[in-house]
């Protein structure tokens, strides 16, 4: 280690140390300090472990969570950045926590990476494995389109031949470059492939990445996900080594699946976190873990802060989900009707940096099919509040069972009033925060944000 990585980071010990003594934490602020006196410490921070990359656009905070959970059943200690702080500072800030590695051994690390940080990153350190979740349409002002995003994910990944590629094969786009380190895909094979259906008009990533010819699908699990082939050139969806096989039971709570024939649970629902699931047992099975333990695993999983974080809030169950896309919306929406009891709608929409600059992704979101669900109550808030009120005035919410509350504090405080016992807020990641460090605050939360 050099003087100025030293000096560095003992001034990111330093502060990591006073924030969590004396301010009640801070995840990207130690980070901060630290890559500014040395910006190329990671090099030295990161040397004595073996990382593993988490990437993509949708799940990669309850991606990375599961993989840690998995990867307990083998190892005592796993580093990961757990409040989801997923750029160079907040990876730094990790490192700054842990503790070293016992002398002679390596240490071994999940890390959730900002798809546009995983070439800094990967210039510092050379991961033993990138996972990809999905390449979505998603704060377009950042990333531009999907093909943009996908190539600064590749862009770090060929800095590491090396490297295991772990891809979601039911994403047309994964396929699509040759790469030259090994890769091995999942996906779903729950359905007959036998139809030869197209995706909904308004999907994104349904031309063929070779020819630009409309991709046809034997099946498609959601948006442009599925067993998709091109009927002009030939391209297809590649063999997948690790398999959801069969979808038992969803619940806005629970999933029960099957992969490999085995069958699975965890304790949050949507089909899109069965992906994730499926991804970490993926991740399991490549590093030895066996089917049973990786079920162990599953068992154990608790609720993810902030992304899926169920919270009580005097007699009401409060589950707070992000949004920031519309393929993610659709899916929270779909998780949503499957809720059979009556339950109140709040929407919070915030346009800063981490949220995206740009709101006009709320109107591919189908919000349309709220109105037919058993809502008692909606209520929409933050700083773009007169963009989802309007949004969801136009879905054809009524107007008697529609309050409108921009500021987040009164948000909150509204709470106990609502009509039912389960309230389900959809939240963009700044909101989500300020919601959070209320509701801290107020000691529905313990701990706060780590």
């Amino acid at each position: 280690m050099t003087l100025q990585s030293s000096i560095a980071t003992l001034a990111g010990k330093s502060s990591y140390w006073f924030l969590h003594t004396f301010m009640g934490g801070g995840s990207s602020l130690p980070g901060k300090i630290t890559t500014k006196i040395d910006p190329n410490v990671l090099k030295d921070l990161g040397e004595n472990y073996d990382v593993i990359i988490v990437s993509g656009t949708n799940g990669k905070t309850l991606t990375t969570a599961l993989i840690v959970q998995v990867l307990k059943e083998k190892y005592s200690e796993v580093l990961t950045n757990k409040s989801g702080s997923n750029m160079i500072q907040g990876i730094v800030s990790t490192f700054l926590e842990a503790k070293n590695p016992k002398k002679g051994e390596k240490g071994i690390a999940v890390l959730e990476v900002d798809e546009a940080n995983v070439k800094p990153i990967v210039e510092q350190i050379k991961p033993k494995m990138f996972v990809l979740t999905n390449i979505f349409r998603d704060q377009l002002d950042r990333y531009g389109e999907i093909y943009t995003t996908y190539q600064k994910i590749l862009d770090g990944i060929k800095l590491a031949p090396d490297a295991l590629v772990l891809s979601n094969g039911d994403e047309p786009i994964f396929n699509s470059k040759e790469l030259p380190n090994p890769q091995v895909f999942y996906g779903f094979a729950d359905q007959p492939a036998d139809q030869n259906i197209k995706a909904d008009p308004n999907t994104d990533g349904v031309l063929c990445p070779i020819c630009q010819h409309i991709l046809h699908y034997h099946y498609i699990i959601y948006a442009n996900l599925g067993d998709y082939f091109c009927p002009n050139c030939g391209y297809h969806r590649p063999n997948l080594a690790f398999k959801v096989t069969e979808v038992a039971e969803r619940t806005p709570i629970s999933s029960k699946f099957s992969i490999d024939n085995q069958a699975y649970e965890i304790g949050i629902g949507g089909t899109y976190n069965i992906y994730n699931a499926l991804a970490a047992y993926s991740v399991g099975r490549e590093l030895g873990i066996s089917a049973e333990k990786i079920k162990h695993a599953f068992e154990s999983n608790k609720r993810i802060f902030g992304r899926q974080e169920e919270i009580k809030v005097g007699d009401k169950d409060v589950t707070i989900i992000l949004v920031k896309n519309p393929v993610g919306t659709n899916q929270v929406i779909d998780l949503l009707s499957t809720e059979k009891e009556p339950f109140s709608f709040v929407a919070l929409l915030n346009a800063n940096y981490a949220d995206g600059i740009d709101t006009s992704w709320i109107w591919d979101g189908e919000f349309e099919r709220l109105p037919h669900m058993n809502i008692k109550q909606f209520e929409t808030g933050g700083q773009r509040y007169k963009d989802i009120t309007f949004r969801l005035k136009v879905a054809g919410v009524p107007a008697d069972k529609h309050q409108i509350q921009s500021d987040l504090e009164k948000v909150v405080a509204d709470i106990p009033n609502l009509p039912t016992k389960k309230v389900y807020i959809l939240a963009t990641y700044t909101a989500m925060m300020q919601v959070r460090s209320i509701l801290t605050k107020k000691g529905y939360i313990k701990g706060g944000v780590n």
